[in-house]
């Protein structure tokens, strides 16, 4: 195992190498796998600037919800947004942090990042097991000129409750009614074939040492390990390479406003140069926080984050969140997270 997973793995005590052991005075998270390399790399840059450290769980998305929930972190992370109905429901604020890609990635000896096409309706079928061996017709009409072997298609998925999964799942269905039919939309699938494993990382790891795999994970875990990336087929019909200004090219329309919590999916979006699985990742804070200096000192790292991390999000090919989208979001900070008086815990000018 290489260093970048052997850390993502020790992940779940604490950010290990970046801030173990925590303190009282660090910030308690759980949740996403899918933002959890620039979550290390802002924590690193914050403690070294504060002192203040993150003891963040990286343990899928479905775990930051449940322990959020339950109270047992001052934050929640999610790559699957709460409904509106649902954050009434609990008295969460939900505000995105950053947005990102995921891309298929494959191990197939003589294939090179980003030299094979795919497109949805072949992805899908791939993960409804419909195409079974990488020399199938579907994958040799999208690469003409490929030198394919009949070689059996280990597929690989991710076991935990997953916003990963989400967006993944959620982009099938939007263009494969099969897909949509047979399998659906969610954190937590019934998968009809393959293997499953725990976090990006975990899916990481099992495509790299499996011969003929795919999987699927966030464009950071595939630069870092050096995994086999694939191009895409978008909705405009173009084969677009998984890169931040493709990813930009899918959120440049998003209306923030228009969904309860910022609650906007961006698979799938339309323009020719839109990555096809692109995707935003959530966090989830009480409006009337139990600790209310513990709720400020998180929202005072999102805050430093939005002003300062934006170039090392870009370094991970992150795509940071508009200007005026933070503007907004720290509004609904001051309106909406407040202490037992009634004031707002954290506004952006403390």
């Amino acid at each position: 195992m290489n260093k970048f997973l052997y850390a993502i793995a020790t992940a779940s005590v604490a950010l290990a190498a970046t801030l173990a052991p925590a303190t009282a005075a660090d910030i308690s998270g759980a949740g996403a796998t899918f933002p959890y390399p620039i979550y290390a790399k802002w924590a690193d840059a914050y403690k070294k600037e504060t002192g203040i450290g993150l003891n963040y769980q990286s343990i899928g998305s479905g775990g930051g919800i449940k322990q959020i929930k339950a109270k047992t972190v001052t934050f929640g992370a999610s790559d699957a947004p709460l409904s509106g109905k649902d954050l009434t429901k609990y008295g969460l604020v939900q505000f995105p942090m950053v947005m990102g890609g995921i891309v298929p990635v494959v191990n197939l000896k003589g294939v090179k990042p980003g030299s094979l096409v795919l497109d949805g309706a072949t992805v899908a079928n791939i993960f409804l097991g419909k195409i079974t061996h990488w020399d199938n017709a579907a994958i040799k009409k999208l690469n003409p000129s490929a030198s394919l072997p009949h070689k059996g298609i280990a597929v690989v998925h991710r076991s935990d409750g997953s916003g990963t999964t989400f967006n993944f799942s959620y982009y099938l269905g939007a263009v494969s009614a099969a897909w949509k039919s047979d399998v659906g939309v969610g954190k937590s699938l019934q998968w009809p074939v393959g293997i499953g494993a725990k976090g990006n990382e975990g899916v990481a790891n099992n495509v790299a040492n499996t011969d003929g795999a795919i999987g699927y994970v966030e464009y950071a875990y595939a630069l870092q390990n050096k995994l086999t990336y694939t191009k895409m087929r978008n909705r405009a019909g173009k084969v677009v390479a998984p890169t931040s200004d493709a990813f930009k090219a899918a959120a440049a329309n998003a209306d923030w406003k228009s969904k309860p919590g910022y609650g906007v999916i961006l698979a799938n979006q339309p323009g020719d140069e839109s990555w096809p699985m692109t995707a935003a990742t959530w966090i989830l804070v009480y409006k009337k926080p139990r600790d209310p200096a513990a709720t400020a000192a998180a929202l005072r790292f999102f805050a430093w984050s939005y002003a300062h991390g934006a170039k090392m999000a870009e370094s991970l090919d992150y795509v940071p969140m508009p200007g005026n989208v933070v503007a907004d979001i720290q509004r609904t900070w001051a309106a909406e997270i407040k202490d037992g008086s009634g004031n707002p815990v954290y506004t952006a000018m403390n």
